[in-house]
Parts: structure tokens; C-alpha cells; sequence
């Protein structure tokens, strides 16, 4: 990661899980050990528990994130939520097409777009998520993939706007699956991904851009991926659960 031209964000993805109990109690553990860190620390929590994740971290510097958005103001989406509504309630993050969302909820670079946009007009910040599939990376495919994904996210986004998106780069082939991409597997594809944006919007803008490496980064390995020129962060997803796992790769971004 690069301090100098970008901030360096830590985000946890909780996915479906821990109540609001449990969630308080996580984010009082969470609060000595984020307490004057170099880094932003993110907490992006089930809907249920975003009420409470931002009341706990009042008067902190940790922010809270939700985990989904839908691109219309309001209307008939069923089971859908709003920018305005997650506003209301005190988020200031999103995550935006996750391979979770795409696999099993129909998401597509299209709506990735949609909410993309939704959520900067509304005074959300975007993380959005792009990578490829193990089959798509055995086929050396991972160029065309991830390229095309970035080109569709960002279209018609200005480049003032586009300084406010983060990116999460996670192969799907390492969510959840206990594999890592390798630490330059990691700077490879974030450093493609920031050239990609330096050919739409130029250098200076593509550098100020937060890059996070979002495959089963954990407490053992975060150092050494964090650690790369490109990789300004993480979207951390099992790890993100235990206080003490989250703390350290909160630390070595510190650090």
C-alpha cells in the first residue's frame, strides 16, 4: 500500500451472521483495538444490525458499511433497501456486487453500475467487488475478466465521482474457500485493475484510488499481501468475525 497517495481501508464483510447482541458486544472489542489506527477500519454488518452497529460505534473512528443497496429511490422490490434508507440509518459504506450477490442473487455488471451510482448520488462509498472464477484464471482469462468488469462498473462515472469508489479485487476461487491468492497474484491484478482506471480517468486519479484485496485475507497473511505496492486494504470476510483475527490485519495495515 501507498499512505502517501491513498487512504487504507480494513472492512469487514460479517455476511449473514452475528445478532445485535453479538454485534455490539464484537464492536466494544473492536473499538481499543481500532482506537487511533493510520487506517479506516469498516464494519459492513447484516440490515438487521446496521441500527446498532452505528450506535455503538458512536464517538469512534470506525464507520459502518451494509452490505447490499438497490438502485431505485423506493417502489415495489421486495426485500430490497435504499440508499436514502441506509443514509437514514447512519451507514456510510456499501458493498456493491460481491460474487456472493452475483452467484446467487442475479447480480450482474449492470446492476453493479446501477447501484454504483445510486449509492454516490445518495453520499454512500462504494466498495465494489470485481474478480474472476478458477476456471476463468486456469484459462488465463483473468486480463479480459477483471478489465471488463472495471469498464462496466465505472461507465458513465466522472472522474470526481470515480475518486470515491473503492474496489475490492477477490477472485472467486478464494472466497471462502480457505485458498489465498499468492502475494503477486494479489499485486498483479490490483495493479491491472489501477491501470485500467489510469487508461479512463488518468494516473493521478487511478492513484488515489483504494484498491482492497478481498480472498481469505486473514490474520497470517495480511502482512505480507498488505505489504504490496497496490494493495491498500482489505474486505475481510471470515476473519472479520473474531475481534482479536480482525485487530491484527487492522495492525499490519497500521503498520
Amino acid at each position: 500500500m501507498n499512505k502517501q497517495l491513498r487512504k487504507a481501508i480494513i472492512a469487514g464483510n460479517w455476511k449473514m451472521n452475528k445478532n445485535r447482541a453479538e454485534a455490539e458486544l464484537f464492536i466494544n472489542e473492536l473499538k481499543p483495538i481500532a482506537a487511533d489506527k493510520n487506517c479506516e477500519v469498516v464494519v459492513c454488518v447484516p440490515f438487521t444490525s446496521l441500527a446498532t452497529a452505528v450506535e455503538a460505534v458512536g464517538g469512534t473512528n470506525i464507520k459502518v458499511g451494509a452490505q447490499n443497496v438497490h438502485f431505485e429511490a423506493s417502489g415495489a422490490f421486495t426485500g430490497e433497501i435504499s440508499v436514502a434508507m441506509l443514509k437514514d440509518i447512519g451507514a456510510e459504506y456499501v458493498i456493491i456486487g460481491h460474487s456472493e450477490r452475483r452467484q446467487y442473487f442475479g447480480e450482474t455488471d449492470e446492476t453493479v453500475n446501477k447501484r454504483t451510482k445510486a449509492a454516490l448520488a445518495g453520499g454512500l462509498i462504494p466498495i465494489v467487488c470485481v474478480g474472476e472464477h478458477l476456471w476463468e484464471r486456469q484459462a488465463n482469462i483473468t486480463e479480459e475478466v477483471v478489465s471488463r468488469q472495471i469498464k462496466l462498473a465505472f461507465a458513465g462515472i466522472d472522474a470526481a465521482d470515480a475518486a470515491k469508489i473503492v474496489i475490492a479485487y477477490e477472485p472467486v476461487w478464494a472466497i471462502g474457500t480457505g485458498l489465498t491468492a499468492s502475494n503477486e497474484q494479489a499485486q498483479e491484478a490490483c495493479k491491472l485493475i489501477r491501470d485500467r482506471l489510469s487508461g479512463l480517468y488518468g494516473k493521478p486519479v487511478a492513484d488515489s484510488i483504494t484498491i482492497q484485496y478481498g480472498g481469505s485475507m486473514n490474520a497470517g497473511n495480511a502482512a505480507e499481501l498488505l505489504a504490496k505496492e497496490d494493495v491498500d486494504g482489505g474486505l475481510i470476510g471470515g476473519a472479520s468475525l473474531k475481534a482479536a483475527d480482525f485487530g491484527t490485519i487492522i495492525d499490519a495495515a497500521n503498520n
